[in-house]
């Protein structure tokens, strides 16, 4: 491969990687938002409850859909922001170039496997639910259990797109043979 060819296919690869991110980070900053909306729906729980002895299912399965979505939406966003845990022993101290290797087996060996194992056992779950427009047990439930358990393959979906920018950025960073020293931090 000619260095003219390499450029162009590490642009290519870098411009996919932003792409991704830049949707990761989207989805993100939106799904940000439904914490608010989780605290506000516990606390109309909780007033209504203690304040004035009224319960409300479809409130409090509100704040069960609210969390769920905040957590399963927000999961990729949380990849890019390195707020999932990582052994330090592989990667504390370790070159630009070895955390590269790190990353790319990681989302090679672990992440899409795990990734492709959720959607490949959730979506015949989900589409279940949704032949029937599965809804809740309870009366005066939410009728929209299959939207939440679509959220299981969407979250699978954006943890993937995370995972596959991840490694476009190691391949880069590979490719590139930058990262032979220590760095610290």
């Amino acid at each position: 491969m000619t260095t003219s060819e390499q450029m162009t296919s590490a642009s290519l690869l870098d411009a996919t990687a932003q792409r991704i991110d830049r949707l990761i980070a989207a989805i993100g900053a939106a799904v940000m938002w439904l914490s608010l909306l989780l605290v506000l729906l516990q606390f109309a729980v909780v007033l209504l409850r203690y304040a004035f002895e009224l319960g409300s299912i479809w409130l409090s399965e509100s704040v069960i859909y609210c969390h769920a979505a905040l957590f399963m939406l927000a999961a990729g966003w949380t990849l890019q922001q390195n707020g999932h845990v990582r052994l330090d022993f592989f990667y504390g101290d370790a070159s630009a170039r070895r955390k590269a290797v790190v990353d790319l087996a990681g989302a090679l060996l672990l992440l899409l496997p795990f990734v492709v194992a959720v959607v490949w056992f959730s979506v015949p779950y989900v589409a279940r639910s949704w032949s029937i427009f599965e809804h809740s047990r309870e009366t005066g439930g939410l009728p929209f259990i299959y939207l939440l358990k679509t959220l299981i393959p969407l979250f699978a979906l954006l943890l993937g797109l995370q995972g596959v920018s991840q490694a476009l950025r190691a391949t880069l960073t590979l490719m590139s043979g930058r990262g032979e020293r220590t760095e610290s931090g």
